[in-house]
C-alpha cells in the first residue's frame, strides 16, 4: 500500500486533550489519555473492541463528561474535576459547535429530507436563515456527491448515502475538527468506499480529523499519524507505516495479526 503524502501542515495545535480519565461506575474506561492534534492533521485511532476509542471521542465533544482532564480547542479550554465541568454553559456550547461528529449509525431524522436534515441544525444552532441554510446544504450535498438526493428521505437512501448526508450535516456547522467514530462499520465494504472517498477528500482539503477506524488501508494511506489504544490507554503512536508495518509494542503486534487474518 502507498503511504499518504500529507500536504504541508501548520505547527498550530488545533485540539488538545489532557489527562482524560473516564469511569463508568468502578470501571476505568479511559486512563490518563493525552493527545495533541495539529491543524489540518488526520489522526486515526485503532485498537481492539472495548479499548475506549469511542468513549474518548465522545469525551472530546462532551457527549460524555470525562471524570477528570481538560480539552482545548482553538482558544477555548474546558476542564473537568471529579466528573464536574468547570465551565459555563455558553463555553460548553461553543466547544460543541466547533466539533463535528459522525457516528457508526447515521442518526438522521427519518421524517425529514436529506436537505432538511442539513438545514435544520444550521437554523437552530447558527441562526442562519432558511435560504442561507439551504444554499449551504446544497453546496455540501454536491460536495459529497448527493445533490440528486436533496428531497429524498433517509429510508430512500442507501446506508452509504445516509452516512454521506450525516457528514454533510456535520460540516454544515463549520466545525474546526471532525470526529469520525467507525463511520463505515455498519456498511458493506463496497458501500463503505464511498464514505471513505469523501473522508479522503476532506483530508486533502485540510480538515482536521480524528478517526476511530477498523479500516487499516484508510489509516495507512490517509492518516498523518496512527494511535493504538488498548485498555483505555494509548500504547503506541507514530507515522502510519511505522505503526502498521513495524509496530514496536507486543500488544500492537498481536492486534494487527488478528486484524490482518480477518
Amino acid at each position: 500500500m502507498l503511504s499518504h503524502e500529507s500536504p504541508e501542515r501548520s505547527a498550530e495545535t488545533q485540539l488538545s486533550a489532557r489527562r482524560i480519565t473516564k469511569y463508568f461506575g468502578e470501571h476505568k474506561v479511559l486512563d490518563d489519555v493525552s493527545l495533541n492534534v495539529m491543524k489540518g492533521e488526520v489522526v486515526s485511532i485503532i485498537g481492539p473492541s472495548g479499548a475506549g476509542k469511542s468513549t474518548f471521542l465522545r469525551c472530546i465533544n462532551l457527549l460524555e463528561t470525562p471524570s477528570e482532564g481538560s480539552i482545548s480547542l482553538d482558544t477555548l479550554t474546558v476542564s473537568v474535576e471529579k466528573s464536574k465541568l468547570q465551565n459555563s454553559a455558553r463555553e460548553l456550547a461553543a466547544l460543541r459547535r466547533k466539533v463535528g461528529m459522525v457516528f457508526q449509525s447515521f442518526n438522521l431524522f427519518p421524517h425529514l429530507t436529506a436537505l432538511r436534515n442539513i438545514t435544520l441544525p444550521q437554523e437552530r444552532v447558527l441562526g442562519r436563515s432558511r435560504e442561507e441554510s439551504r444554499e449551504r446544504a446544497l453546496e455540501l450535498l454536491r460536495q459529497v456527491g448527493l445533490e440528486e438526493k436533496a428531497d429524498s428521505y433517509p429510508s430512500q437512501c442507501s446506508g452509504g448515502q445516509q452516512q454521506r448526508v450525516a457528514i454533510a450535516r456535520a460540516l454544515a456547522l463549520d466545525p474546526l475538527v471532525m470526529l469520525f467514530d467507525e463511520p463505515t462499520s455498519a456498511l458493506d465494504p463496497e458501500v463503505g468506499t464511498e464514505v471513505l472517498a469523501v473522508m479522503r477528500q476532506l483530508a486533502e482539503d485540510g480538515m482536521t480529523m480524528l478517526v476511530v477506524t477498523h479500516e487499516m488501508r484508510f489509516a495507512q494511506n490517509v492518516s498523518d499519524r496512527v494511535l493504538v489504544m488498548v485498555d483505555g490507554r494509548i500504547i503506541e503512536e507514530g507515522k502510519p507505516d511505522a505503526v502498521l508495518m513495524a509496530p514496536r509494542n507486543a500488544r500492537t503486534q498481536q492486534f494487527l495479526k488478528a486484524v490482518l487474518r480477518q
